[in-house]
C-alpha cells in the first residue's frame, strides 16, 4: 500500500513571486500534494492571501520568518529599500547579507513540526540550509527522517557571481556533513562542490508544469523579426551589451527586441540608440510573460559561460516551441544574430529530453529519494 508522507518544503518565496526559485517552489507543492503527500510549505510571505490556494492544492502555507534586514518576500511588489541595496552590497560577500538573517529563524519553525518524512530545502538563499543544519546541530531528536538541500545555483563554486569570501566553505562543508541529499538541476553542476560529498548529490532538472506552458504555444507570425530575453542579467556574464551595441548598428534593418528583466540599468543605455526597436519591461506575471514569448519568432538565450549551472529559461523556451538563439559572449558571432534576423534558425540551440523536466518526474523523483534514504537506514 502506498504511504502518503510529511513533506515540509522551505523556500525564500514562492508564488506569487516570480523568479526561478519561486516558481520550483510551487510547482514542487503543487505536485507533491496531488500525488497524495501531505504538504506544508514555509516561505517569507507579503500581504498576499493564500487561502484560496491552499483549499485549491490541498497544501498549508505558512510565513516562514518576519524579517528585519530583507524586505523581500513572496508579493510580486516586494523590493529593496536604499540602505538594504547599501548594506547588502558592503556585506553580502563578508555576511552573506541580508540572507544570513533566515538561517537563525528556521530552528524555531522546524521545532513546531513533529515527526517529518521527507524535508526540502531550496536555494537561494543557502542560509536556508544552513538554518537546517543548526537545526540537527542542536536538536538530537530525530524528527526529520530525510532531509535533502535542493540548490538551483551553487554557492561557494558559483562562478557567475563574486564568491564569498574564503571561510564559508567551513559553513558549506559543515552544511554537507549534516545534510543526507544533495539535488542539483544538471550533471555538470557535481563539479561546483566538495569532492568528498559528490556521493550525496542527485541530479533532478528544474520542473515545468508542461502542460500549462505548452497551451500558449502559437504559430504567430510577425511581418519584421520579433525576438525577446526574459530573465536575470549580469554584467560580464548573461550580459546583452554585445547584443545590444551590434543591433544598434543595424540601421536599416527593423526589429522589435522585448526584454523582461529586474536589471534595468544594463540595458536602458541602448534605449537611446535604438528607440522603438527595443522594448524594455520589468517581469510581468508568467501567464502574461508566456503570451508574449509565444508571438516571437525567437527566443534569446544569454549563456552562464561555466558549465556548473544552466538557465532554467531553456526549459520554458523549448516548452513554447520557439527557436534559441544562445548567445555567449566570449564567442560572439554577428553571422549567426543575422542568420536569426533573416528567419533562418539552422544555428539554433537544442535541448535533450523535455519529458524529464516534467514536474511530475521531478516530483516522483524527490520521493524515490525518501525512499533510497529509507532502505538505507
Amino acid at each position: 500500500m502506498k504511504k502518503n508522507l510529511k513533506i515540509v518544503i522551505i523556500s525564500k518565496v514562492i508564488y506569487p513571486k516570480e523568479n526561478p526559485r519561486a516558481n520550483r517552489t510551487t510547482e514542487l507543492v503543487k505536485e507533491l500534494a496531488q500525488q497524495g503527500h501531505d504538504v506544508s510549505v514555509y516561505a517569507v510571505l507579503g500581504e498576499y492571501d493564500y487561502s484560496e490556494f491552499e483549499q485549491k492544492h490541498n497544501v498549508r502555507v505558512r510565513n516562514l520568518v518576519k524579517m528585519f534586514f530583507s524586505k523581500i518576500n513572496s508579493n510580486k511588489k516586494s523590493s529593496k529599500s536604499f540602505l538594504e541595496k547599501v548594506f547588502t552590497k558592503l556585506l553580502k560577500r563578508v555576511l552573506d547579507f541580508p540572507d544570513i538573517e533566515i538561517m537563525f529563524k528556521i530552528p524555531k519553525i522546524l521545532k513546531k513540526e513533529k515527526k517529518i518524512d521527507l524535508l526540502i530545502s531550496i536555494a537561494n538563499p543557502h542560509s536556508i540550509h544552513w538554518g537546517v543544519t543548526l537545526f540537527k546541530k542542536f536538536n538530537k531528536k530525530k524528527n526529520i527522517k530525510c532531509w535533502v538541500a535542493d540548490c538551483g545555483d551553487p554557492f561557494m563554486g558559483n562562478e557567475v557571481i563574486k564568491k564569498p569570501f574564503f571561510y564559508f566553505k567551513y559553513v558549506e562543508k559543515w552544511f554537507c556533513k549534516k545534510v543526507d541529499y544533495i539535488t542539483v538541476p544538471i550533471e555538470k553542476a557535481k563539479n561546483a562542490y566538495y569532492k568528498e560529498f559528490h556521493d550525496k548529490i542527485k541530479v533532478i532538472p528544474q520542473g515545468f508544469n508542461i502542460e500549462s506552458i505548452s497551451k500558449y504555444k502559437t504559430n504567430h507570425t510577425n511581418k519584421i523579426p520579433h525576438f525577446a530575453y526574459a530573465g536575470l542579467l549580469y554584467s560580464g556574464s548573461r550580459d546583452p551589451s554585445l547584443l545590444l551595441e551590434f543591433l544598434s548598428q543595424l540601421k536599416n534593418l527593423d526589429f522589435r527586441c522585448y526584454i523582461y528583466t529586474t536589471n534595468l540599468n544594463l540595458v536602458e543605455a541602448y534605449k537611446k540608440k535604438l528607440g522603438e526597436k527595443l522594448i524594455i519591461s520589468s517581469y510581468i506575471p508568467r501567464e502574461e510573460l508566456f503570451t508574449n514569448l509565444a508571438k516571437m519568432d525567437f527566443l534569446i538565450n544569454f549563456d552562464n559561460q561555466v558549465d556548473v549551472q544552466s538557465p532554467s529559461k531553456l526549459i520554458e523556451y523549448t516548452i513554447l516551441d520557439k527557436p534559441i538563439l544562445s548567445i555567449n559572449n566570449s564567442k560572439f558571432s554577428e553571422n549567426t544574430i543575422l542568420e536569426f534576423l533573416s528567419s533562418n534558425f539552422e544555428n539554433k540551440y537544442e535541448m535533450d529530453d523535455i519529458s524529464k523536466y516534467d514536474i511530475k518526474v521531478v516530483a516522483k523523483n524527490f520521493i524515490s529519494i525518501y525512499k533510497i534514504n529509507s532502505n538505507q537506514n
